[in-house]
C-alpha cells in the first residue's frame, strides 16, 4: 500500500508508526551504474534503512560522473565556474528518466521509500547557490512541465517529496519558484507527503510555504560551530507551538571535513543524531557518508571550484564510504528509540550538569538521557534518585549495555565504564 499519513508529530505508513531512517544518495540518478545501484540498495536495506534521499536532477556538488546522462539536453559546456553545463529545460530527456525509473523499481522491490528532491537550490534564482552554480538557472516557464512529468511518472512508487534542496528563500522570485513546484506536484500526486529541505543551520522558511509542508525538516549541517542547531532548531519550533513531525534530514556526514578541521567521525554523527531525536526531531533522522552522497570514485573531481569557499575535503571512494560504521549506529538508534518510545516522547527542557549538549526526553514511564562524553551525571533536577528509579546504560560506541553505580548521595551516577558517549535510561519505580 505504502500510504503515508501524519498524526500529530509522527509519520505513519500503512497505519503503523514509521520512524524515518534515510540514507543520503543525492547523486543516484546521474552517477551510479545499475549494477552498483543494486549492490548499494541491498547493502543499505540490510542495515535497516527505510528511505533513500535522491536529487531528481544533477547534484551541483557531486563527484565527477561517468554515465554522461542528464535530465535535459546539454546545449553548451564550458569551464565557466568549473565544469559548466547549460541545459535546455524545455526538453525532457526520456532516456534519463527511464533509467531513474529502473532504479526506483529496485527500491520498490526492497520496500524502501524514495525521497525525491524536486528542485535543488542551484536551479533557482536568488538562492545562496545561485551565486556559485555550475549550471544555468531553471526557466520559470518550464517548471510546471517538468514537475508534472516527474510526479505523474513516479507517483506509483509512493515517494516522499522534498520540494526544495539546500535552499534559502531570500527573494519573492525564489518563493514563487517553489510555490509553483509545490502546487504542480500536489496537483498530480495529492496523497504524497511534502516538505522543504532547507540550507544548513537554518529554520527560515516563508510562512506560506511552511504551512504547505506536511512536516518540518532541517539540516544541522557540516560545520563545527553549528552543531548545536541539531537540538536548538527543534526546541525552538516546539516552544513556538509547532505540532507536526520534525526531522533532521542532514546531520553532519560521516568523514566530511569542515574548513580547517578534522573529519567528523561516527562519534560526532551519533551525537548529532541522538541530540536531534531527543530534542523534538523525533519523527526520524538521516545519515550521510562522505563519498556515498556524491558517489565518489578515487581520482574523480569533486567540483573544486565550488568547494574552494567551503573547503570540504575530498570524499572517500564510495566502496569504502558505504561501509563506514556510523550507518550501523543509525540503525541501532532507530531500533533503540522505537523500543524505548513506541508511543512517542517529549523533550525535557532542562539542563543537566550545566551542559546543553546533554539531551533528555521522557514519557510517563521513563527518562532517556544522551551524554556525549563520559561524565558523572547529577539527575536530581529530574526529581530522580536511587530510591525512585531503576537505571540502564548503553555504551553507544560498542552498542552494548553496561553497568553504573550511584554515588553515596543517591542523586548522581558515577562515571560510566565506557569511553565515548552513552544513553542512560531511568525507569520510574
Amino acid at each position: 500500500m505504502d500510504m503515508f499519513q501524519i498524526k500529530k508529530n509522527r509519520i505513519y505508513k500503512d497505519g503503523k508508526p514509521f520512524f524515518y531512517l534515510a540514507d543520503t544518495c543525492w547523486s543516484a540518478f546521474t552517477n551510479i551504474s545499475m549494477e552498483d545501484w543494486k549492490y548499494y540498495v541491498d547493502y543499505r536495506y540490510r542495515q535497516g534503512f527505510n528511505c533513500i534521499q535522491i536529487n531528481l536532477l544533477k547534484q551541483w556538488d557531486s563527484s565527477g560522473d561517468e554515465l554522461n546522462i542528464y535530465p535535459f539536453p546539454v546545449i553548451r559546456e564550458s569551464e565557466k565556474r568549473g565544469a559548466h553545463l547549460e541545459f535546455d529545460y524545455s526538453v525532457i530527456n526520456e532516456t534519463y528518466f527511464d533509467m531513474a525509473e529502473e532504479k526506483l523499481k529496485i527500491l520498490q522491490k526492497y520496500g524502501l521509500t524514495p525521497v525525491l528532491v524536486l528542485l535543488w537550490g542551484n536551479y533557482v534564482p536568488g538562492t545562496w547557490e545561485s551565486n556559485f552554480t555550475n549550471n544555468n538557472l531553471f526557466d520559470y516557464e518550464y517548471l510546471e512541465q517538468y514537475t508534472a512529468y516527474v510526479t505523474k511518472r513516479f507517483r506509483k512508487y509512493h515517494p516522499i517529496y522534498f520540494v526544495s534542496g539546500d535552499t534559502d528563500f531570500p527573494t519573492k522570485e525564489t518563493i514563487a519558484y517553489y510555490k509553483k513546484v509545490f502546487e504542480t506536484a500536489k496537483n498530480w500526486d495529492p496523497d504524497a507527503l511534502y516538505t522543504f529541505h532547507l540550507c544548513g543551520e537554518s529554520r527560515e522558511i516563508p510562512e506560506e510555504l511552511e504551512a504547505m509542508a506536511d512536516f518540518f525538516t532541517y539540516q544541522s549541517g557540516h560545520f563545527l560551530q553549528g552543531q548545536h542547531f541539531a537540538y536548538d532548531i527543534p526546541l525552538e519550533l516546539i516552544k513556538e507551538g509547532y505540532t507536526k513531525p520534525i526531522i533532521n534530514t542532514e546531520p553532519c556526514y560521516e568523514q566530511i571535513a569542515p574548513p580547517g578541521n578534522i573529519r567528523f567521525t561516527r562519534r560526532e554523527v551519533r551525537r548529532t543524531a541522538w541530540q536531534s531525536v531527543l530534542s523534538g526531531a523525533s519523527a526520524g533522522v538521516s545519515y550521510g557518508a562522505h563519498g556515498v552522497w556524491s558517489w565518489h570514485h578515487n581520482g574523480q573531481s569533486f567540483d573544486s571550484f565550488i568547494r574552494k569557499g567551503a573547503g570540504f575535503a575530498l570524499p572517500y571512494d564510495w566502496h569504502d564510504a558505504l561501509k563506514f560504521e556510523g550507518a550501523e549506529d543509525m540503525n541501532f538508534l532507530k531500533t533503540t528509540f522505537e523500543g524505548l518510545f513506541p508511543d512517542g516522547c517529549i523533550p525535557k527542557l532542562i539542563q543537566l550538569n550545566e551542559m546543553q549538549e546533554i539531551r533528555c526526553a521522557y514519557d510517563e514511564k521513563k527518562y532517556v538521557i544522551y551524554i556525549p562524553t563520559n561524565v558523572a551525571l547529577d539527575v536530581s533536577p529530574l526529581g530522580l534518585n536511587s530510591e525512585n528509579c531503576r537505571v540502564e546504560v548503553i555504551d553507544l560506541m560498542n552498542r552494548k549495555a553496561c553497568i553504573t553505580n550511584w554515588r553515596e548521595d543517591g542523586e548522581c551516577l558515577e562515571v560510566l565504564p565506557c569511553y565515548e558517549d552513552a544513553l542512560i535510561v531511568l525507569y520510574r519505580k
